[in-house]
This record gives C-alpha cells, structure tokens and sequence, in this order.
C-alpha cells in the first residue's frame, strides 16, 4: 500500500519528490509495473525538473515497450487512481524513509543468500560491506548551515571542545592546536631512510599509551616488522635486545602493556600497489564485526604505494592524477569513518638532498599536498644525526598559522624506534624568517664557483 502512496505523491506533490528522489531507488519497488512507474517518474524529473503530471506519465507508459498488456493496464489503473497527495508532510516523509530502510534490508538479505549459495560473484567476504550498506540509508534532512538563523548553533560550536587525538611531542601539539582532528589527512614528507615509517610507528605507539586504537596498514613492510619497531618502542629496548629475550621475559612485558593501556593496535599487511580505500573500508568494517575494534586513529604506510580505487593507472593516467585520486579518496575515508589517517610519501630526487624541504619537493604529485590537511618534512643532515636529532618543517597547516614554529627540532633514538621532545635551547639556533642552507653537493659546487662575484 505504501508505494501506492509514494509513487502518487511522486507525481502531484512537488515538495515531497524534491526531498525523497535523492534516497528512492528502482530496486526497492519489488513489483515490476511500481518500479516502472518510478522510473519514468524519475527520467521526467531527471529531464524537466519538476514532477510528471498523471497524463505525462501515461503517455510515457503508452510509449513504452517492455510492458505487458496486463502491465500496461496494471499501470494506467495506478495512475489514473492517484491518492489524493499527503498533507502531513512530516508524516510521509517518515513512512517514505521506513519504506527504504525495510527494502534495503530485505535486498541486502536476498543478496547474501545468493552469495552464501556461490550464485554470486561476489565473496563471503563482502557479507558485511552488503549489511552495513542497507542499514546505514537514512534520509538526511539538513540541507545547509544558514549563517544568520544557526548562528546560536555555531558559536556552541565555537566554544566546544574538539576530540583530538594527541601527540605526545609537544611542539607538534602546539602546531595542530592539541592534536589531529577527524575527518582529516595528514602527510609526513621524507626521503628514503629518514623516517617515516619510524615516525608513524611512535605514533602509534603514543597512541596506545593515550589508551587509543590504533589501525596501522602497511603495504612496504611486512606485519612482523611494524610490530617490531612498535615493540622496541612501548618497551624501551633496541630492535637488536628485542631477539635476546627469553619466551617468558618477552611474554612479561607484553602483558604489562596489555594491563596498563586500554587500547589496541592491529597491523594489516597488503602488497605493494596492491590496496587501496575499498579494501581499507572493508578491513574497518570487518574488524568491527569480528574483533570488535574500531580505530581511533589510521596509519597507511604510505600513500604512494597504495592503488586508486577509481583509476586503473596506465596508459593516459599521469602519476599527478593518480596520486591525487588516492589523496581524495584516503581524505574520503577518513571523513566516512570520523578519524584523522595519517599516512607519508616521498621526496623528489633533488628534495633528497635538501635539507631544506618545500611543497615542490613531494615526488609525483603536487594534487597530493593540495588534498592534505597537515603535511610537515622530516630532515635529516649528518650534524643533526651527530646531535641525535631530526627537523620538522611545517609545509602546510589547516589547524593554525603554519609560520609559528615553522621549523623545529625533536630529538631521535634509531636504535629504540622513539621520538622525544629536546630542551627548548636546542630550538635557539632555528630562525623561522632564514631557511636552512641546503646541503646538496650541486649547491656546494654553485656556491664555491660564484664565490668571487658580488
């Protein structure tokens, strides 16, 4: 009886098709003559932006040739037997919403059935994506912040305190205003070997201390590698004191940061190239079906190395757009589930022997720090690994003014996978307003040729 309703408020009520349209689908009318009747209800719409007429419907079932007789007559009755349209709007709206939550339901169900009889192409795997998707369809009435009417909403909003997720470094909790929001994609720009991974593995490690969940995808290092440096990290030991412990000293110390930390991290390893935001979304969605887990936080390690879920790169694709598309959809990610990702990509080959990092200096694609929301540049020289000692270069910054504390200095233990905060006289020498001289062997030659001109 209800998709009587709706599909004659579809056709007389104006106001209703312009708010339901976005949400109904054909598949959700289960009889063949309802679902064409929306369907061309909804090409009209489509076409001329504003609801069919009933003598506009029945000469567009009349031209129609994939209905039967008794369809078509079936169908003309339903038209010509419109309801008189609903004037609780509020009412039918709610019915209309019910209607497509039960339908989506009813087909997700259907659809697993076929799956779990192998009449699918689809795997068992994709059981909960399949659930997941029907119970999430809800119709989503706000249409818009209106800067006058919400304003009493906003300044709420001005004075609300933020759920971060810190750091426990405290100049970047300075840079990012108490941490790194939701919704947001934030890079570590590095050459090979500086730290990248090293970096997001404290990371993760300082996360599991502020009692978070932590999920850390790696697509270069194997499971066992990651878990290691995070190891060396949470105990305070080398990676080399790491295969000197006996099974029960190990077993120890594992279980007194089982004891002391409510949080978790999971390690998921995917081939290089081989994964992109779909199989990050279906591993979300299937830790929280089976284990329970639901990151607070989400390293990907790294960007460059993982597939675009929408382009298949090769001929006619530039690493420019590829890498772009992968940015925008890592950020899309992060904004379906609420949590910050935190992932890094590479330097160029003349960025690798700078240490004087810019934007320019990020390998493939600029689209990459155009789609990021906090992107800073790990700097390593021999004078600052003599002093035990790694640089930050704030690049860009959407949390607050990036030209405060534009550069600074974190002190770095290689050996036990850990970043530290260094005494605030190690920053004296950093000038925001003077960049640090580049390095490279090219400069040095350019420098001693030009030395006598002025």
């Amino acid at each position: 009886m209800i998709e009587k309703t709706i599909l004659s408020n579809l056709i007389q009520n104006e106001e209703y098709i312009r708010k339901v349209v976005p949400y109904l689908k054909p598949e959700y009318f289960h009889d063949y003559t309802d679902r064409k009747i929306f369907s061309l209800v909804f090409e009209y719409f489509e076409k001329y932006n504003r609801s069919p007429s009933g003598p506009a419907v029945l000469i567009d079932l009349s031209n129609a040739d994939d209905l039967t007789e008794e369809q078509h007559t079936s169908a003309k009755n339903i038209v010509e037997q419109l309801e008189e349209p609903a004037e609780q709007m509020d009412w039918l709206l709610d019915q209309t919403e019910k209607f497509c939550q039960d339908k989506a339901i009813y087909n997700a169900i259907m659809e697993s059935i076929q799956v779990i009889d192998g009449k699918s192409d689809k795997g068992k795997g994709a059981l909960p994506t399949i659930l997941a998707d029907a119970l999430a369809v809800n119709f989503d009435p706000h249409i818009g912040h209106d800067l006058i009417e919400d304003a009493d909403a906003r300044y709420e909003w001005y004075h609300q305190k933020e759920e971060k997720v810190k750091f426990d470094l405290d100049l970047f909790n300075e840079i990012t205003d108490g941490g790194l929001s939701n919704k947001t994609l934030n890079i570590a720009l590095a050459g090979t070997g500086v730290g990248k991974s090293m970096f997001m593995c404290h990371c993760a490690a300082a996360n599991l201390r502020d009692h978070k969940n932590v999920l850390y995808i790696t697509l270069e290092m194997a499971e066992e590698r990651i878990a290691e440096r995070i190891d060396a990290n949470l105990m305070g030991v080398t990676m080399d004191e790491l295969h000197t412990y006996e099974k029960e000293t190990y077993e120890k110390k594992i279980n007194r940061i089982k004891d002391n930390h409510k949080g978790k991290i999971i390690i998921k390893e995917y081939p290089t190239t081989g994964a992109g935001s779909n199989h990050f979304r279906h591993l979300i969605q299937e830790l929280k079906v089976k284990k329970n887990f639901t990151p607070d936080i989400i390293y990907i390690d790294y960007l460059n190395i993982c597939m675009s879920s929408r382009i298949r790169y090769g001929a006619g694709v530039n690493s420019y757009t590829y890498v772009k598309a992968i940015a925008e959809e890592l950020r899309g990610l992060s904004v379906e589930f609420d949590v910050p990702i935190v992932s890094a990509t590479q330097t160029t080959r003349s960025g690798f022997t700078s240490s004087d990092l810019g934007l320019e200096d990020t390998s493939e694609s600029f689209g990459l720090p155009a789609t990021a929301d906090f992107m800073f540049a790990l700097i390593s020289t021999e004078e600052l690994d003599d002093l035990g000692q790694i640089m930050i270069k704030q690049l860009k910054n959407r949390y607050s003014d990036p030209a405060t504390n534009r550069r600074f200095v974190v002190g770095v233990d290689r050996g036990k996978m850990t970043f530290y905060t260094v005494e605030q006289h190690a920053q004296d020498d950093l000038l925001d307003d003077i960049p640090v001289f580049d390095q490279s062997e090219t400069n040095q030659r350019m420098k001693e040729a030009f030395e006598g001109f002025k």
